[in-house]
């Protein structure tokens, strides 16, 4: 390797754990906790600790689909110069930071993905338009189903005032998709479900893998059961916890590939992906560790005030679109997914008045302008880089 080239890649690879630094700090860092901090079943300190433990397993375990989308999968006809991999990770870590410092929840994916965009189309490349159809429709469709969903839980969980009946069968529907959830380390190319690993051992094909998931949805069941009725509040407050934990895990297996997605045109076959996950993975841990608890903080005081019941169905609709986006390999932001079950769960239990409006419309202009803005600056930028050197 010459030595501009590995000049190159260190410039890239710095700007790359800049970006996961940021992502670590804001979405990934600040989302997952934030319904379980609003309702006082942790700490902020604490959340921010267990966020980056968390984020960093979900980095290396399930960080390989989007990377790879990020990656390659959002500008036709081209590939990604070592100079264009720089320009899109300044920017985008740019942008994002900046979210961060001025305490506003900007939406990571949008960033990434419209610099990738921009930068590419600079490059000469053509519009992945079926990547981006795919893509937009689970933006679009996130606010409506994450908010939904968290609505009408939380009017069940309000109507319905037997908690150890409501809150251990969502627990049971919780365990049925963590029976599913694909493991990059499991199943060889591609993956597989920790259910279709247990029916594997014993030869028992699709059946196994139904009594796989079963058996732990009704384990969860009976677990929460008596958790909830030992102490109702603090049964709730542990599912809230461990729901938190399973949002921060599929944070990081999304939000990994926007960091290190940018970087995989660059570095081919040279280094294997799974160790860019990890240094990825990394940095998501360093950022949820220095700078997520000012915006967890944010996310849990500014938007609402949270309860128990509001918060357990804010995260349940959060985790299932977190890893929906994963197993898509789409690009999604974790600030739109739990604010919008924020904002729904707030709708259902106070009203308008459990919400701020302003706020929100805000944090809509910001997450519409943060795609619009990163694609006019990667495109504008990458020119003016083109011109100079």
């Amino acid at each position: 390797m010459s030595g501009g080239a590995l000049l190159t890649l260190v410039v890239a690879s710095l700007a790359s754990l800049f970006m996961a630094w940021a992502i670590g700090a804001g979405s990934s860092g600040s989302t997952p906790f934030a319904p379980a901090v609003g309702a006082n079943a942790i700490s902020v300190m604490r959340a921010g600790f267990l966020v980056g433990i968390l984020g960093f397993a979900g980095a290396a375990l399930q960080g390989a689909n989007v990377s790879e989308t990020v990656g390659t999968g959002l500008i036709q006809g081209v590939t990604l110069t070592p100079a264009a991999v720089v320009t899109v990770l300044a920017i985008a870590a740019t942008l994002v930071a900046a979210g961060v410092f001025l305490g506003y929840p900007i939406a990571t994916a949008f960033t990434v993905t419209g610099a990738v965009v921009g930068v590419g189309l600079a490059l000469g490349g053509a519009p992945a338009w079926a990547a981006y159809y795919e893509i937009v429709g689970l933006w679009v469709a996130v606010p409506f189903v994450g908010g939904g969903v968290a609505f009408a839980t939380a009017r069940l969980l309000r109507s319905v005032d037997r908690d150890q009946l409501t809150v251990p069968a969502l627990g049971a529907l919780v365990g049925v998709v963590v029976a599913n959830i694909r493991f990059d380390i499991l199943g060889g190319d591609g993956g597989q479900s920790v259910a279709e690993s247990i029916a594997g051992i014993g030869g028992f094909g699709a059946a196994g893998v139904a009594l796989a998931t079963v058996g732990l949805g009704i384990l969860v069941a009976v677990l929460l059961r008596w958790d909830v009725g030992k102490h109702p509040i603090a049964g709730m407050r542990h599912f809230l916890v461990a729901m938190g934990g399973l949002v921060a895990f599929s944070a990081g297996g999304s939000q990994v590939g926007l960091a290190v997605g940018p970087l995989i045109p660059l570095l081919g076959d040279s280094i294997p992906l799974s160790m860019v996950l990890v240094g990825g993975g990394l940095g998501l841990l360093v950022g949820s560790w220095t700078g997520a608890p000012r915006m967890i903080k944010a996310i849990a005081q500014d938007y609402s005030s949270l309860g128990p019941r509001r918060s357990i169905a804010a995260l349940i609709p959060s985790f299932v679109l977190a890893q929906t986006a994963v197993l898509l390999g789409v690009p999604v932001s974790f600030n739109e997914i739990v604010v919008s079950a924020i904002m729904g769960s707030g709708l259902a239990v106070e009203g308008r008045e459990g919400v701020s409006a302003a706020k929100m419309g805000y944090t809509a202009l910001a997450w519409v302008g943060s795609l619009v803005f990163a694609i006019v600056v990667g495109y504008g930028g990458f020119r003016l880089v083109a011109l100079l050197f």
